[in-house]
């Protein structure tokens, strides 16, 4: 099957929710496999998306869980990276009315707070010169990216009074449960790559998301859940900081953000594949 890549924003470099490596709403997932599936973990808590030998992304959720639901309404707040010995977080902050003229990114690197210049184009490098930080709108959006390793495009909103009314999320009057969206596009991943979304890009990675459901739900929280947003002591977790980011073992491969909105079914399960 031949895949088509459509870039569909102002800029070509926002999240693409409908493409492949994308994490973003309830939250909803494209694999690597091109397969849309569901993972809802719980609010506060943290998950790792990506765990390799020498890459960690974990995320940590936010969420609320109305009378007479069974499980929490979750979404992705903020993004821990670990490699070799550094670590980088991104966030979307808490604020109780939205406004869109308000930045709410928030990044640190090594521990220490980030302060990027809220304006097109204004970008911040480690003093490696391996990570980068680059704002594709004055406020809310950005991309990161870690040199032969991922590049990641974030856009950070609130959830919406017409999602609220539409999904019945019962948000409170003093949240807007402020969240990324995100799409992530890998340049070498190993074979035996593990997380939430990582473990779609396994050569022979069978998704178990049931096709042709309205909400197609893979689990495995217990695997994926670590004590916190940059640690990598989850069940399944590969990530070793005595690893380079460009290690041995590797596939030198790169994983294009590709659209999928025009791939087979319904947009529910099996939408593309590579």
């Amino acid at each position: 099957m031949e895949v088509i890549c459509i870039i569909i924003d102002e800029t070509g470099r926002k999240p693409n929710c409908n493409g492949v490596g994308a994490a973003c709403f309830d939250p909803r997932f494209i694999g690597g496999d091109g397969i849309v599936f569901y993972f809802h973990g719980k609010g506060n808590e943290h998950f790792s998306l990506v765990s390799d030998i020498n890459l960690q992304i974990n995320s940590r959720f936010t969420g609320l869980r109305p009378a007479v639901r069974t499980r929490d309404y979750t979404w992705i707040q903020a993004l821990g990276l670990m490699f070799g010995s550094h670590t980088f977080t991104l966030e979307a902050t808490r604020t109780e009315k939205w406004d869109n003229e308000e930045d709410h990114l928030q990044f640190s690197y090594d521990g220490e707070a980030l302060s990027i210049p809220e304006r097109l184009y204004s970008e911040w490098t480690s003093p490696e010169n391996n990570l980068k930080v680059e704002r594709i709108a004055s406020k809310n959006s950005a991309i990161v990216t870690l040199s032969e390793a991922v590049e990641i495009s974030v856009n950070v909103i609130p959830v919406t009074e017409e999602d609220n009314r539409i999904h019945n999320y019962q948000i409170p009057s003093n949240d807007s449960f402020a969240h990324l969206e995100v799409q992530f596009r890998f340049f070498n991943l190993s074979a035996q790559v593990e997380g939430v979304l990582g473990q779609t890009y396994q050569p022979n990675f069978h998704n178990t998301a049931k096709a042709g459901v309205a909400m197609p739900i893979v689990g495995g929280a217990d695997k994926y859940r670590t004590s916190s947003l940059l640690s990598a002591d989850c069940k399944s977790c590969l990530f070793s900081p005595s690893n380079n980011v460009t290690g041995e073992g590797l596939l030198s491969m790169e994983y294009a953000t590709l659209d999928c909105t025009g791939g087979v079914g319904s947009g529910n399960g099996i939408v593309c594949r590579k």
